[in-house]
């Protein structure tokens, strides 16, 4: 007897795909194409003449050494985020696996933080560290460190990176917190019954059981520093002092929207998608072999 399932509807697959293709046709691959090809243009700020010139936008962009100088931003950024950020939450989530008493207020609280919009959380983090009304900036100031984001470049850029990170949180802490509840109890008891302490039961059975969402996440957190967080760098610290917060993506906006030259912002774009989509291949390609599913 075949207890197989079957579809005899062909047209059905197809018709359940098509929202999901018209939403990733209209709003990835259309953008992306259009992008593809302004960054072939060179048109002036009013758009009225259009001229074709090739690669001449990619050429003059790579010999640009304060888009070189945007590059390392980012990436020492973006690693930055995506490594405080998770490991932040799986902290987090590791304590809140153990609450009893108060467990559903303890992580409504870690929740909430996902709901702020970026400009609200960069607005917020920018009143805390402000280095004549903050309170995080009066108490660094007490202990003897002298905090100023608006000149100083270093401390600008971990104001904009520990924004960034509080608002990831919440989003791996509910991932992370799943895993860890999926978790079966037995092999942890058996651990502790042959001797295991807390941090080897940790490291050697709970960690290496979380590799498949630790990787998911580690893939969407970097994402996330390079594509979203433009919102929360142009409350904060609109790409300064000087260039030292200039993001890829906040110099695709900065030089397109600002600077009016959006030939080089739209070669810069595709630049920005190309980079994500290796590193992206790069992560599956490598970093998936340590995964144990």
């Amino acid at each position: 007897m075949d207890n197989q399932t079957s579809f005899n509807h062909k047209w059905l697959p197809a018709l359940l795909l098509t929202p999901q293709l018209f939403i990733t046709l209209i709003f990835f691959i259309w953008p992306a194409g259009q992008a593809i090809y302004q960054s072939t243009q060179m048109e002036d700020a009013f758009g009225l003449s259009v001229e074709f010139v090739g690669s001449e936008n990619f050429l003059t962009l790579f010999a640009d050494q304060l888009y070189f100088d945007s590059f390392l931003i980012t990436l020492k950024f973006s690693f930055a985020v995506a490594f405080i950020a998770l490991a932040s939450s799986l902290f987090f989530a590791t304590l809140a696996d153990r609450v009893i008493h108060g467990a559903g207020v303890y992580k409504t609280f870690l929740i909430w933080p996902y709901a702020v919009a970026p400009v609200v959380a960069g607005v917020l983090w920018l009143f805390m560290f402000n280095p004549t009304v903050g309170i995080l900036a009066h108490w660094l100031k007490n202990t003897g460190i002298d905090w100023n984001p608006y000149l100083n470049e270093s401390d600008a850029m971990w104001m904009v990176v520990l924004a960034a990170t509080w608002k990831q949180i919440s989003y791996n802490f509910l991932f992370f917190l799943a895993g860890l509840q999926s978790v079966p109890k037995s092999l942890i008891e058996a651990a502790a019954i042959d001797g295991a302490g807390p941090a080897k039961r940790f490291w050697t059975i709970i960690f290496p059981l979380l590799s498949p969402t630790t990787f998911f996440l580690l893939v969407v957190n970097l994402v996330y520093a390079f594509f979203d967080t433009f919102g929360i760098i142009h409350a904060m610290t609109q790409g300064g002092p000087g260039t030292s917060t200039s993001t890829l993506v906040y110099k695709v906006y900065a030089d397109g929207f600002v600077g009016l030259n959006l030939g080089a912002s739209a070669a810069q774009s595709v630049v920005l998608m190309a980079l994500v989509g290796l590193l992206t291949v790069i992560q599956f390609k490598y970093v998936e072999k340590k995964v144990a599913y």
